[in-house]
């Protein structure tokens, strides 16, 4: 179900990173995409990705950390001005989608509980279906 936009502002949708995925999909190591590509989003919500799976709570805070960062920086630089959708729909926005869903798991795993809740708005705010196709991926 696409968000409502109540506010009328535009969709912010990010460029696309052909370079990030084509190594992604070429099988290089994701800490080789993040050093080789280190603003993207993407790579450094996957890179936290994978140290959460390893039990790492705290570098995949910090990845997480850095790739929310990476995607403030983006989506300001798309026009964004703080509020209004980021659809997931649009493959090139999933970067920052999934940093923020990486970043409010990292920050239920060490126990930042406004984190968290100001996060999952965020994240609902920018789309209310990103979550939910992040956990069904």
């Amino acid at each position: 179900m696409p968000a409502t936009n109540l506010l009328g502002v535009p969709e912010t949708l990010l460029p696309e990173e052909p370079e990030v995925l084509s190594a992604l999909a070429a099988g290089t190591p994701v800490a080789e995409v993040v050093a080789a590509h280190p603003e993207s989003s993407l790579a450094w919500a996957l890179l936290s990705d994978e140290t959460s799976a390893a039990g790492r709570d705290l570098e995949a805070y910090a990845y997480a950390r850095v790739g929310y960062h990476r995607g403030l920086d983006a989506l300001r630089k798309a026009g964004w001005r703080g509020q209004g959708p980021v659809p997931w729909s649009h493959e090139p926005n999933r970067g920052v989608l999934r940093a923020l869903y990486a970043l409010r798991r990292g920050a239920a795993a060490i126990g930042e509980a406004g984190e968290v809740e100001r996060l999952t708005t965020f994240l609902d705010d920018s789309d209310p279906t990103a979550a939910a196709s992040i956990e069904a991926a």
